[in-house]
C-alpha cells in the first residue's frame, strides 16, 4: 500500500472511525450541491426528521438544468422549473448558501468552487456529481457521491468510503504548441483505458503537470474519473497559492492563506512516498487528440489513424466496431476532415476564462463555417464577466458564435442545448457517450478548445497546428 502521499496523509487527517464494513468514515470539509441530486437526498433527511449539520460547510449552485440563452424565471421546461423551486426551498431552509442565476456567481459547480476560494488542498470535498474530481487540482480529496451518501453528509458531515490504491503518472516533457492539458488527459484514458484506474487514485505530476496553471490542472483532474479512477490530484505549489490569493475569500484575508500555507505544504507527497503504481506519459510526443469512438478512452492524436477493432485487445474489439459504426469512421483513416454541424465550448473541463481566450485568439479574425452552429458557454457568470470585459464576447459574436450564459450547457442532455438528430458535435466537453448530448444519433468528438474554434471555422476536424496563434497551456 502507498505511504507518504497526500491522499495518505488527507486520508488519515479526516478519518473519523473504521466502520465494520472496512470502510472509512470520514469528515468532509466541503459539500458542494446543485440542482439534480440533492431533492431527493433532502426529502430523505425530511422523512426522518433530520437537520442538516453543518449548513456552512455547504455551497449550493445550479449548472445542469438551468437554460443558457434565457435564465428568466419560471423556466420554460417544467420538470427544470421544479428542480430550481426544490433546490431553492432546501437551501434556504437549511440555511445554506446559494449562488442562484440572481447572484452574479451562479455556475456550474466544479468551477465555482475554485473561483470562490472554497476548493483549498488537503480537505475533503464530495457532490453529487462524477466529476467532483476537478478539485483534486488543488491537492484536495474530491469525490463524486450518490444521493444517499449526499443525505449522510447533509446529515452527519461524513461519508463512508474504501481506501484505494495510488498511481502516480509522471508527464515528462515539454507540450508543443496547440497541444493542451486536454490532451494529456485523453492520452492518458487512451493508454490506461477507460477503467484502467478502478481501485486507484491517480497522483499527476512530473514536468508538464509542473508547468501548466489552475484551469490546466483541472482539466486533467476532471476527467480523471473517465479512466475508471476514483479521484485525482495534483500537489499543490505555489501556482496554487497564487490561484487562491485572487480569489475573494483570501484577496480580502491575505493573512488567513499565510494562516493556513503551512497546512497545505505539510500535506504534499513527500520526496520518498511509495505509490502502488507508476505510470510514465512522455509529453513531448503529444499532437491534439481527438476521439473517434463513443467512449474517452476511443482516441487517437490528430495525425494518427483510427484503429482497427481487430488490432485492439479481444475485450475491446466489439464496442470499437459498434463505435466506429456509430461515428461512420473506418479504420485507417485519420479524424482530420471529419464533418461537423456543431461546436461546443464549454463544460466543467473546458469553461474557464483561459479556455476562452484560447479559442478567442484562434477566432480573431476568422468567421464560423456557415453550416456550423457553433456555442460558447462560460463555466460561470464570473468567467462571463472577466471575458466581456476583456472583449473575448464581441470576438466569439463576431465570429459567429452563439455568446451564452453560463451553465453545463450541451455537455449533457438535461438543459435546452442538445444535438438534433444525426448532428456532428466539435466538443469541449468531457464525454462522448452514445446520447450524451441529447440525441442517440448525436456524434461527439472531444477535443481542447483551441481544436473547437479551429473546427469550427474549418467546418470539419482540423489540426489546429495548421493555424496561427495557437497557444500552450
Amino acid at each position: 500500500m502507498s505511504s507518504g502521499t497526500l491522499y495518505d496523509k488527507v486520508w488519515e487527517r479526516h478519518a473519523v472511525a473504521e466502520l465494520p464494513t472496512g470502510q472509512t468514515q470520514l469528515f468532509v470539509g466541503l459539500h458542494l450541491i446543485h440542482e439534480v441530486t440533492s431533492p431527493q437526498a433532502f426529502g430523505m433527511l425530511g422523512e426522518r426528521d433530520l437537520e442538516v449539520a453543518y449548513p456552512e460547510l455547504t455551497h449550493a449552485t445550479v449548472d445542469h438544468i438551468v437554460p443558457t440563452e434565457d435564465q428568466s424565471r419560471p423556466f420554460v421546461d417544467e420538470a427544470a422549473e421544479e428542480m430550481m423551486a426544490a433546490l431553492e426551498r432546501n437551501a434556504e431552509r437549511a440555511g445554506i448558501q446559494l449562488a442562484d442565476p440572481t447572484s452574479g456567481r451562479q455556475g456550474i459547480v466544479h468551477v465555482i468552487g475554485p473561483e470562490e476560494g472554497l476548493t483549498q488542498p488537503g480537505m475533503t470535498i464530495v457532490c453529487g456529481d462524477s466529476h467532483t474530481s476537478t478539485h483534486g487540482a488543488f491537492g484536495a480529496l474530491a469525490f463524486g457521491i450518490g444521493t444517499s451518501q449526499i443525505r449522510d453528509v447533509l446529515a452527519t458531515q461524513c461519508v463512508a468510503m474504501e481506501k484505494q490504491d495510488v498511481r502516480r503518472i509522471t508527464v515528462t516533457g515539454e507540450l508543443e504548441a496547440g497541444v493542451e492539458a486536454k490532451d494529456v488527459i485523453l492520452q492518458i484514458i487512451r493508454t490506461l483505458g477507460t477503467d484502467g484506474g478502478v481501485g486507484y487514485v491517480y497522483e499527476y505530476g512530473g514536468p508538464v503537470v509542473d508547468a501548466l496553471d489552475m484551469p490546466g490542472r483541472m482539466s486533467i483532474c476532471n476527467m480523471t474519473i473517465e479512466g475508471g479512477a476514483r479521484a485525482g490530484y495534483v500537489n499543490p505549489d505555489e501556482t496554487t497559492v497564487d490561484f487562491l490569493a485572487e480569489t475573494d475569500r483570501f484577496r480580502e484575508d491575505p493573512d488567513r492563506l499565510e494562516t493556513l500555507r503551512p497546512y497545505w505544504e505539510s500535506v504534499r507527497s513527500d520526496p520518498n512516498a511509495s505509490y502502488d503504481d507508476v505510470v510514465e506519459i512522455d509529453g513531448d510526443a503529444l499532437e491534439p487528440m481527438v476521439t473517434w469512438g463513443t467512449t474517452p478512452g476511443q482516441g487517437v492524436g490528430i495525425t494518427e489513424p483510427i484503429p482497427d477493432p481487430d488490432d485492439l485487445p479481444a475485450d475491446k474489439r466489439e464496442s470499437a466496431r459498434d463505435a466506429q459504426v456509430h461515428m461512420r469512421v473506418e479504420p485507417g483513416e485519420t479524424m482530420e476532415g471529419y464533418e461537423i454541424d456543431v461546436a461546443f465550448l464549454g463544460s466543467c473541463t473546458n469553461a474557464r476564462l483561459p479556455d476562452l481566450r484560447r479559442a478567442a485568439a484562434i477566432l480573431e479574425g476568422r468567421t464560423v463555417h456557415p453550416e456550423v452552429r457553433a456555442l460558447a458557454v462560460p463555466g460561470s457568470q464570473r468567467v462571463k464577466a472577466a471575458a466581456e470585459a476583456e472583449g473575448l464576447d464581441e470576438i466569439f459574436t463576431a465570429a459567429g458564435f452563439e455568446w451564452r450564459g453560463a451553465g453545463c450547457s450541451m455537455c449533457l442532455g438535461m438543459n435546452p442545448d442538445q444535438l438534433e438528430g444525426d448532428e456532428a458535435c466539435a466538443s469541449s466537453s468531457n464525454r462522448n457517450f452514445v446520447g450524451r448530448q441529447g440525441s442517440k444519433d448525436g456524434r461527439t468528438v472531444l477535443m481542447n478548445p483551441q481544436m473547437v474554434a479551429a473546427a469550427a471555422v474549418r467546418g470539419h476536424v482540423t489540426d489546429v497546428r495548421t493555424l496561427s496563434e495557437v497557444t500552450t497551456v
